[in-house]
């Protein structure tokens, strides 16, 4: 058992999980309060360090990619104090924290665990039911469904929309973006079919965010519905060519994994009528894709470029 207790929080390992109680002092971070205790499963865990500093230091966990859904969800975009796998230390405790460190790094190598990405999550992400009024809304979540409402900030045209309602199951996407510099952030939700180039400010699925402490709340929202959604290790699988879609060979690497790019066009000649309704099919196809984080800019790229030969 090792065990550190510091004003910032507490953090125990058994052998098997590491249990992270947040503080409950007025410094610590209110999405560490609101999230609280972690259970995270030595299985999770990627590796873990000790960073001295001159007063005390910082100890950090590192998951594994795609082990839990707040992680997925911020992208290491939290701020320090609000990131719950950061612990402060202080400076009476710096040996108690390379001795946390000694014992965790012992079991998983004892353990022979793998450290890279996982195909499911590990860890539940926040409980619901979940409500966060930040910037110019309150996103609320219960497990089912997305309600977002507007307040006195909102933006005439997005508040005339009315509230929104949004099922978990109609959402391809949720994105956590927090501010920066004299950029606002925001929380977003993709809907299959449903403008995505409007601004935070005027899109109706979209909190926009100013800058102020709570809006690293919103990714606690993020976190609870992202932990519904498929798997990002699903679209890695829906990507991986079959027999049937594989490249030909000589085929350029850049579109290995990328989706069918639909009937070939004859060598000589132009296409027929229903050759060019199903490349354009194929072309409306991938941008969902794109949008929806299935498909990188790169990927699009070369499918695009590789169906637009074909006209």
């Amino acid at each position: 058992m090792a065990e550190i207790l510091q004003k910032d929080g507490t953090w125990t390992f058994d052998g098997d999980t590491i249990r992270i109680v947040p503080g409950r002092e007025r410094g610590v971070h209110p999405l560490r309060q609101a999230l609280g205790e972690l259970a995270v499963p030595l299985s999770a865990v990627a590796g873990v360090a000790f960073e001295p500093a001159r007063r005390g230091g910082r100890l950090r966990l590192r998951l594994r990619d795609g082990a839990d859904p707040l992680s997925q969800a911020a992208r290491g975009r939290l701020p320090e104090a609000a990131d719950p796998y950061q612990l402060a230390v202080e400076q009476d405790r710096t040996g108690v924290a390379e001795y946390f460190v000694d014992e965790v790094r012992h079991a998983l190598l004892l353990e022979q665990l793998p450290d890279g990405p996982t195909d499911r999550y590990l860890l539940p992400g926040p409980a619901v039911p979940l409500s966060v009024s930040a910037g110019d809304g309150t996103a609320s979540f219960d497990g089912e469904r997305i309600r977002l409402e507007w307040n006195w900030v909102t933006a005439e045209g997005k508040k005339s929309a009315g509230t929104r309602v949004l099922p978990v199951a109609g959402i391809a996407s949720v994105e956590w973006q927090p501010s920066v510099g004299l950029e606002h952030g925001y929380l977003r939700f993709t809907v299959p079919q449903a403008p995505t180039n409007a601004p935070p400010k005027h899109d109706p699925h979209a909190i926009e965010l100013y800058g102020f402490k709570k809006d690293p709340l919103m990714a606690l929202v993020a976190a609870a519905v992202t932990a519904r959604l498929p798997h990002p290790s699903a679209a890695v699988t829906a990507r991986a060519a079959t027999p049937q879609d594989a490249p030909a060979p000589g085929a350029p690497k850049a579109l290995e994994g990328a989706p069918p790019a639909g009937p070939v066009a004859p060598e000589a000649g132009d296409p027929g009528p229903e050759d060019h309704d199903a490349l354009l099919r194929r072309l409306r196809e991938l941008g969902e894709l794109r949008h929806a984080g299935i498909l990188t800019d790169e990927e699009f790229a070369a499918a695009k470029q590789a169906i637009l030969r074909r006209f």
